[in-house]
């Protein structure tokens, strides 16, 4: 993170945000974070990493692209961030963007397989003959368990 620049705009409503995204990524050579909700007022604030140079155009191109939908509160560029500004820049807050895994921890896989197991499970008597049993499927893995 040291070499990169971070760059912040910070919008009324998540649709001036999500059109200073768009006009951010198209102008400059950026990568969006993501985007995080401030807790009152319907703020929203788009974060970009870049070049110092790409951020600045992305920037003022997302601050006259968000200007057009909606109020843009507050701009800034961040030439060299230091290093504990990451913890706030990849945090639980942040959407649209996975937080970084610990250096110490190894990356999980994207996706796992997912297995379907059929067992026989007694019917509740609301829902089925007494006596009868039904089909249950469930998926084991990554994908959640379903009932049919």
């Amino acid at each position: 993170m040291a070499q990169l620049s971070l760059g912040l705009i910070e919008t009324i409503g998540l649709t001036a945000a999500v059109e200073a995204a768009d006009a951010a990524v198209k102008a400059a050579n950026v990568t969006l974070v993501g985007y995080e909700h401030a807790k009152g007022d319907g703020m929203t604030m788009v974060k970009v990493v870049g070049e110092v140079g790409s951020v600045n155009a992305a920037i003022a191109a997302a601050t006259s692209a968000a200007g057009v939908i909606n109020k843009v509160v507050s701009t800034r560029v961040i030439a060299r961030p230091a290093d504990g500004i990451e913890g706030m820049l990849y945090n639980a807050d942040t959407r649209g963007v996975k937080t970084q895994p610990p250096a110490d921890e190894a990356p999980v896989a994207a996706s796992e397989p997912a297995t379907v197991v059929e067992t026989d499970v007694k019917a509740k008597e609301s829902s089925a003959a007494p006596g009868r049993s039904q089909k249950t499927r469930r998926r084991t893995g990554a994908a959640a368990t379903t009932k049919d």
